[in-house]
């Protein structure tokens, strides 16, 4: 039985052509042969000399240009092709089964047809890639000449009468009209390319953005094929094993996806609206976003209603595989000879579907099919979710550019609000437009699914969806209630983070007066509240999951056993696994449908925020920066009668001053003419109808310098702002000159066909102004980007602008100088450092007028005086630029040209200093008593030590402890390198590829033994139960096709068999769904819970060990750094790491119960397995790496965007009156665009993966289907296995995404841990709290005996060998050049330090011996910074609750504040705000010395405790100290040495050196004694 191509049966003269040439079937068949040999002897040649050729071209570095016309069409149809080609090749082959001998002619042209087919979309993609058009003739002639051959076939097949019937005129049919279509596109690539037949072809040039070399995000570039699998992505994904993914690697952003192109869209769309005919109604948000983006999410809903369909072919194949598995071998004979047409065996159509093996070719492309489709569709709402967030973000950022201030400042639009809108709503609209597809996808799946259940099962059916819709508003309600536990928790965690914060910042303070154990109980207490709703919140967790889980094995008990006890006929294994595989597809849609509709609630509450916000006030409804938008119905409507305001203005008598200017003015005709600014009767508002500045008529000279002065409130600020443009107009105008001979003149109120008109001069009118602020405002970029903002660098000018603000001192402690970053997220400057900086900018730019808004404010007076003598009077003056300066400080009125005087909102007086010490004699008095007072506060703060360089050592100490710390940070890091000499790039790559389980089993444990027992043992019992009751399935059914056949079908016996059944299988089914249900519930609970324990742990090990850290720790550690471990980190151990666990081990015991029933069915399997684990093994290991990246990438550039929008909306009017809004849009669409892009990548790096592993999952049910076929199992058993295996699909990707989750979220976990190795401080003490006297020290004698002390084991210590000794009550100064280790004797008296030899004895005891708990309460101290935490006053002078009140008031009336807090309402247990900000620095410094008097210890130590004091209250303190400390003994640590020059006892130290130890008087006396020379310098 030869192989021959027409084959040698009996009888058949198969090479005959008697009948004509054509009427031989065989001879049409070898006919169709000759076009896919002609394309293979054409193409293959074509494509190795390309190949070969390729690399001497020059090519773009992507290797897509150019879509030829028609491309995706091009490969639909190709696909379809490689489809009908492999059914036919099955028909071919199931056919020539049925014939005596092997007829080649039946399957070999189709297997041509099929390699041909692939040739041509390979030879396709590379005349593509190469742009080389002409090669297309090839493919062309080939579409020709098969379609000939097939219409032939069909024509004969025709003229045999063959109808649709029969599969193979099916076949043929179709591949007749494949050919045609790619006839017909390959004719319209001619027709538009015209590369051949033509004179002149079209040059074609590839996309912008692939021309562009930054572009990296190829997906719309690739051919569909790599489009569907993200092929492209390879290199990047494999490439991040060897280095990690950079912001370079991933590039730029394609223009269509940029956020700018998709704020114009959405913006034409928005405004379209507005042209309406009524002008008041707001455009509907909705209606733009479903303008701008509602194609691609209707493309993306049809490839979802494309892969549901696609989904249900899954159950229904199982369905036909289980039904024919056992009845293969009796297929009919007896019409074989009917279907002999031909010579040949002709199939009927249906017959195709009974063969089990077509069935599992066909289930695995469903499969394929589905997966894509729906990755695609995920794909496809993902980027338009991020298109659509670029354009709200940039929509958003514009109108806050354009925002009114008096929003801001009236509270109507607060910074909150802003950053929620940015951060939050928009946010919520991507993800409910990424879920959008679900709202119309879900419903049809159910419903679908529904029938088809209806179809397999009957009336039972409808019970088991019965069961599932009842349940379904159970999940929902479930899924709110979850929302609201969250938000309350937000709260608690908040409150908590603040007292955390308090504590941090006054760290120091708390140890030394032992309150740290008070202070972290109260957090704990708001910890427990926390910890209270987190477990509500775990509650409703585990219940959401529960149901989840519980709700499928609900409705199958509830559906079989109805089935079993109403239907007549009994349940075959078929019916009942496609029916159990129906019920799990069910379940997805009805879970994620809750999750649905709380989203799209949540979109229209943010959508009707939004519209809120974009329909919110402008300016520039009343100025000249009306050119944007002018609204003239709007200030008509809120100002009718601008005449009645003036009738609310202030009383009369600053009206004459008004009537006698203007005589006075044209005095001075020279001025007149040079006027900078002018305002003309105006009346400014901040939005409310009452006026804030009136009646102001003012000029500002040109290239002079003005100043602005009058008492705070007044209106010194608006006055700079309403020029500005920045207030409300009511009425009056402002006059801008640039050119004396031009003066354009605005108007308050514009008329609306005016704005239009004079827009051009008004822009050109207001040029940039530099301005200063009161409130000073940084960037979070380098000082060097602060100060130049934007304006070229011009080193000669930059250091003039450095030195005249005395910034280079500062710079210089700076880790790296004047290109440090600060700002919010960088270094925290002080006040007056910030200040400077603001004033740098302002003077820095080459603008020819500048406003400096009370510049002085935050600076001590060497800094005031330096920087008007060279900033003001040298730098702006020698420019000639027009200077307004405000400013508090009346000393520098001298050098004002010209004067405006403000009082109560209007203009008291105007002039120059001449004038008014002539007209307003009385003013000018009031000015000469405050300027006295103001020199002697100079005189004052000369000796004293000045703010600034308290700054900058606050600052020095910052870096100093910084750098240390950075020290032990690399020496760390460098133990925790392998100990591998070859750290080469392998180990590294390993590294980041490896899994955290030792961190993993850190956390595990610290949620307790108990608990991680139970979960491991019930969740390993709920799988074996959950897998049991499948089994039990699948014995019950296929126990019911052998009753049918034991007993006689006609025989009256169903009901006896049926009652056995019952018996036997329903109540253990029963039992089996009850302890599944239980299990699901006990499993869910005891992960969440496991998870609530680890947390309490873990929070509560941290808070003690960093409350309890020694003091250097604090020095060393940034406190950001520690705040992120009790924020951010304990947030991601609280609510992420618990899910993400659940799901992890759910997903994968899934998985494995799915493989391990698919081996125990047919054992074959096994060996197919390998090498899908191995390729399961390299994807995941891949990709963690790469989404790890990503993940990172996509949260560092997120906190930028942030940033930038909450920089902006605070520093409004500084952006505005520089002109600089272009820059900062440039700015924000760029950072958009970079966060974009690494989350358009991380979303396709997850579509990546999930193509992948459902591929692999795919290959699973297809090895399955064939082995089980192969091996003839049980049908039961097979069923089983099949139902299993389409289950791995989904859960595959889950395995790996879960596995990244928790390896990024583990990193928290690592972070925490990492600080609960830090030592703590040692608290016991050798010695016995009971041997300690209640009343030591009872005298206050320190004897210092050879003391040696360090901050650390590493560093040098800072005092040597000190021995002095102290009598009881003894006064005793200590001073000493800055770094001598005069604070550092203070902390050694408390313990704070380390002291490794010698050692300080008080009263008799050694104090390292005491427990430290004892010893800092029995001493008091004054710091030099004060300390007031938020709460009452009562907390603050005595947390422990231990004092009368008596004893409290007291100590108030000596710190001299008694009177001001009965004043306060609520006397004692008066408000103090966080920082005690509601106090004067100098009122915080007398609470902490009431606090030190509140405890009455014999010894009090004050560490320069005079420093932030003003004259009055230092001599407060000075008196205090003389009475009321009068017999105890009082240690004085001095910056000043005026401050101790009445001690009894002056130690003198030098560089940790204890060099001089005498009275005062004595000490002065000896001419050449250090303390000599510091009191000389210092006065």
């Amino acid at each position: 039985m030869g192989l021959s191509f027409c084959g040698n049966d009996r009888g058949s003269n198969a090479y005959s052509v008697d009948n004509g040439v054509l009427d031989n079937g065989c001879f049409v068949d070898a006919l169709n042969l000759v076009p896919h040999v002609f394309l293979l002897f054409i193409t293959f040649p074509i494509l190795f000399i390309g190949w070969g050729s390729q690399s001497s071209k020059v090519q773009i570095h992507h290797n897509t240009w150019l879509h030829f016309p028609g491309h995706n069409l091009r490969w639909i149809l190709t696909f379809t092709l490689l489809f009908v080609h492999v059914c036919e090749i099955a028909e071919g082959i199931v056919s020539n089964t049925q014939m005596e001998s092997s007829h080649l002619h039946l399957f070999m042209p189709a297997l041509m047809g099929f390699i041909a087919a692939t040739t041509s979309v390979v030879y396709y993609h590379n005349i593509e890639t190469a742009n080389f058009p002409k090669l297309l003739l090839a493919l062309f002639i080939y579409w020709i000449l098969a379609f000939i051959t097939k219409m032939i076939k069909l024509w004969k097949f025709a003229e045999a009468s063959l109808g649709v019937q029969h599969l193979r005129f099916c076949i043929t049919a179709l591949l007749v009209i494949l050919y045609g279509l790619l006839m017909a596109v390959e004719i319209n690539v001619i027709r538009v390319r015209k590369y051949v037949f033509f004179a002149n072809p079209q040059r074609v040039k590839p996309p912008e953005d692939l021309q562009d070399l930054g572009v990296r995000f190829l997906q719309p570039f690739v051919n569909l094929l790599s489009k569907a699998t993200y092929w492209w992505m390879n290199p990047l994904i494999i490439g991040a094993h060897k280095r990690p993914i950079e912001l370079k690697k991933i590039g730029k952003l394609p223009i269509a996806m940029r956020a700018l192109t998709n704020y114009l869209s959405l913006k034409d769309a928005y405004e379209e609206q507005k042209n309406t005919d009524d002008p008041e109604k707001s455009p509907s948000i909705w209606r733009s976003m479903y303008r701008a983006f509602g194609r691609p999410i209707l493309l993306s809903s049809t490839f979802r209603f494309t892969a549901d369909l696609l989904g249900f072919a899954g159950p229904l194949c199982i369905s036909g595989i289980v039904e024919h598995l056992n009845s293969t071998t009796e297929i009919d004979k007896t019409n074989k000879t009917g279907n002999m047409i031909l010579g040949v065996y002709h199939m009927y159509s249906t017959e195709l579907l009974q063969n089990t093996s077509v069935l599992a070719v066909l289930l695995f492309l469903a499969l394929v099919l589905q997966r894509t489709f729906l990755q695609a569709s995920y794909y496809v709402t993902i980027e338009t979710g991020i298109n659509l967030r670029g354009a709200l973000l940039a929509m958003i950022y514009n109108k806050i550019l354009r925002l009114s201030t008096s929003n801001m400042s009236m509270g109507e639009m607060t910074l909150g609000q802003i950053n929620n809108l940015v951060a939050i709503e928009t946010n919520q609209l991507m993800w409910f437009l990424f879920l959008c597809p679900n709202l119309w996808a879900m419903p049809v799946q159910i419903i679908m699914g529904v029938i088809l259940l209806y179809y397999l099962l009957g009336n039972s059916a409808i019970i088991g969806a019965g069961v599932i819709l009842l349940l379904a508003p159970v999940q929902y309600l479930i899924a709110t209630k979850l929302a609201d536990t969250q938000k309350s928790t937000l709260d608690y965690s908040t409150d908590r983070l603040k007292k955390t914060t308090e504590i941090l910042k006054g760290i120091k303070l708390l140890k030394l007066y032992a309150w740290d154990n008070i202070f972290c109980d109260s957090v704990e207490e708001t910890r427990e509240k926390e910890l209270t709703s987190l477990k509500t919140f775990a509650l409703y967790t585990s219940m959401s999951i529960f149901m989840n889980a519980a709700i499928p094995i609900a409705a199958v008990l509830a559906t079989f056993v109805t089935h079993a006890y109403i239907e007549e006929d009994r349940l075959s294994p078929a019916k009942a696994f496609a029916s159990l595989a129906l019920f799990h597809i069910l379940v997805t849609p009805l879970f994620l449908l809750s999750t649905v509709v709380r989203f799209a609630v949540k979109a229209l509450v943010s959508v009707q925020k939004l519209g809120e916000f974009l329909q919110s006030d402008e300016i520039g409804d009343d100025s000249w920066r009306n050119g944007e938008m002018s609204m003239p119905l709007e200030s008509g409507k809120k100002y009718k009668y601008p005449g009645d305001t003036k009738a609310i203005n202030r009383k009369g008598r600053y009206r004459m001053d008004n009537y006698e200017q203007p005589m006075r003015r044209q005095l001075r005709p020279t001025e007149t003419e040079d006027v900078a600014v002018q305002i003309n009767d105006g009346y400014f508002t901040w939005g409310s109808s009452l006026s804030t500045l009136s009646d102001i008529n003012i000029r500002i000279p040109t290239g002079q310098l003005t100043m602005i002065v009058g008492q705070v409130g007044c209106g010194k600020s608006s006055l700079l702002l309403a020029m500005l443009g920045e207030m409300q107009t009511i009425s009056g105008k402002v006059y801008w000159s640039k050119l004396p001979d031009c003066e354009i003149h605005l108007d308050g109120n514009i008329s609306g066909h005016d704005s239009g008109l004079s827009y051009e001069e008004r822009s050109k009118n207001r040029h940039s102004v530099a301005y200063a602020a009161q409130k000073s405002w940084l960037l979070n970029a380098t000082v060097e980007d602060n100060i130049t903002f934007g304006s070229p660098f011009n080193k000669q000018r930059y250091k003039a602008v450095i030195d005249a603000c005395s910034l280079q001192p500062d710079i210089d402690l700076l880790p790296f100088g004047d290109q440090t970053e600060i700002g919010e997220r960088g270094i925290n400057l002080s006040g007056g450092q910030r200040q400077r900086i603001c004033v740098a900018r302002a003077l820095y730019q080459n603008t020819n007028i500048v406003f400096l808004d009370d510049p002085f404010s935050a600076l001590d007076i060497h800094l005031s005086d330096h920087l008007m003598q060279e900033g003001i009077l040298t730098f702006l003056q020698d420019n000639k630029r027009t200077v307004v300066l405000v400013t508090h400080k009346l000393q520098y009125l001298i050098h004002a040209d010209w004067i405006i005087a403000m009082k109560d909102g209007s203009v008291l007086r105007e002039g120059t200093l001449k004038d008014i010490q002539t007209h307003d004699v009385e003013l000018y008095e009031h000015w000469k008593t405050l300027m006295n007072r103001q020199d002697q506060e100079l005189e004052k703060e000369t000796e004293l030590e000045s703010q600034t360089t308290l700054e900058r050592k606050t600052l020095r100490r910052a870096f100093y402890s910084r750098e240390a710390k950075n020290q032990i940070d690399d020496e760390d890091e460098e133990e925790e390198v392998e100990e591998d000499e070859d750290d080469n790039m392998s180990t590294t790559t390993s590294r980041r590829s490896k899994i955290p389980w030792r961190v993993c089993w850190r956390y595990l444990s610290s949620g307790g033994f108990l608990m991680v027992f139970l979960m491991v043992s019930s969740k390993l019992a709920k799988h074996s139960v959950m897998v049991a009751i499948d089994y039990w399935l699948a014995a019950w059914t296929s126990s019911n096709q052998r009753n049918e056949s034991l007993v006689d079908p006609f025989a009256n016996s169903a009901n006896s068999t049926q009652n056995t059944e019952h018996h036997s299988y329903v109540p253990v089914f029963i039992i089996l769904c009850g302890a599944a249900i239980a299990l699901c519930l006990i499993t869910s609970l005891t992960v969440e819970f496991l998870g609530v324990a680890a947390a309490t742990n873990l929070h509560h090990n941290l808070l003690n060990k960093i409350i309890h850290a020694p003091i250097r720790f604090f020095d060393i550690t940034p406190l950001g750094q520690i705040l992120n471990r009790f924020s951010a980190d304990t947030n991601i151990i609280d609510q992420h790491i618990p899910p993400t666990l659940e799901s992890l081990t759910r997903s994968t015991l899934l998985c494995l119960s799915a493989i391990g029933i698919i081996a125990f069915v047919t054992p074959t399997f096994l060996i197919a397995l390998v090498p899908l684990a191995v390729a399961f093994y390299f994807i995941q290991k891949y990709f963690r790496v790469a989404s790890r990246d990503l993940q990172d990438l996509d949260d560092s550039t997120q906190l930028p965007l942030l940033c930038h929008f909450s920089e902006t909306a605070e520093g409004l009017t500084t952006i505005r009156a520089f002109r600089h809004e272009a820059r900062f849009k440039q700015r924000m669409l760029e950072l958009t665009d970079t966060n974009n892009t690494a989350y358009l990548f991380l979303s396709a790096a997850n579509r990546w993966l999930e193509v992948r592993t459902d591929y692999l999952g795919a290959m699973i049910v297809l090895t399955a289907a064939v082995a089980a076929i192969w091996s003839s199992s049980q049908s039961g058993l097979v069923g089983l296995g099949l139902t299993y295996a389409l289950t791995v699909t989904n859960y595959l990707n889950w395995v790996v995404r879960n596995l990244a989750d928790l390896e990024v979220q583990m990193a928290a976990v690592k972070k925490v841990n990492s600080f609960l190795s830090t030592e703590s401080e040692n608290y016991e003490g050798s010695m016995d709290v009971s041997q300690v006297p209640e009343d030591w020290p009872q005298h206050g004698e320190i004897k210092i005996q050879d003391l040696c002390v360090r901050y650390d084991p590493v560093l040098k210590p800072v005092l040597k060998h000190v021995n002095a000794h102290i009598n009881p009550g003894q006064k005793v100064g200590i001073c000493g050049r800055t770094g001598s280790g005069k604070s550092s004797l203070s902390l050694a008296f408390f313990n704070m330090v380390d002291v490794f030899e010698g050692k300080i004895v008080i009263d008799g005891i050694d104090i390292c011996k005491l427990p430290l708990q004892t010893l800092r309460s029995r001493l008091s101290i004054i710091l030099q910074d004060p300390v007031l935490f938020s709460g009452s006053i009562r907390l603050n002078l005595d947390p422990e609750r231990t004092c009368t009140d008596d004893r409290l008031w007291e100590a108030l009336e000596i710190a001299q504040l008694k009177n001001m807090v009965k004043a306060l309402p609520g006397g004692l247990d008066a408000v103090v705000t966080e920082g005690g900000e509601n106090f004067s620095v100098g009122q915080r410094q007398l609470f902490c010395l009431a606090r030190a008097f509140v405890r009455k210890s014999s010894i009090l130590i004050m560490d320069e405790a005079t420093a932030s004091i003003d004259m009055a209250t230092e001599n407060i303190l000075q008196k205090v100290v003389m009475t009321a400390f009068a017999d105890r003994t009082v240690v004085t640590i001095a910056h000043l040495v005026s401050s101790i020059l009445e001690a009894e006892q002056v130690l003198v130290f030098s560089s940790g050196n204890l060099v001089e130890c005498d009275s005062a008087a004595n000490l002065l006396k000896q001419e050449d004694s250090v303390f000599h020379l510091l009191v000389q310098t210092h006065k």
